[in-house]
């Protein structure tokens, strides 16, 4: 299992097309990828999980990866935060 904590740095925290963008990298991996924000947990390869969480800018939320693949899922969420400026 990886674990990462991150901070929202986009202006619109993460709604509509960081969520959807953000849902698509974790369904690329067999590993199972959660998302968690004040404590509640949901699949991350679920868009209605993921928006129903209302993570705002400035928010810390932590994502966890457990599976086979769990390194490379977690190295791929890191650089489509990295590259589209979500989160750090």
């Amino acid at each position: 299992m990886v674990k990462k904590e991150f901070t929202v740095i986009t202006e619109t925290g993460i709604h509509a097309r960081p969520a959807t963008l953000l849902v698509q990298e974790a369904s690329k991996y067999a590993a199972d990828v959660q998302l968690e924000y004040n404590d509640k947990q949901v699949n991350a390869k679920s868009i209605m999980g993921v928006m129903s969480l209302g993570i705002a800018q400035n928010a810390t939320f932590t994502i966890t990866t457990e599976g086979n693949d769990e390194e490379e899922a977690m190295q791929g969420m890191e650089d489509l935060f990295n590259r589209e400026g979500i989160a750090n």
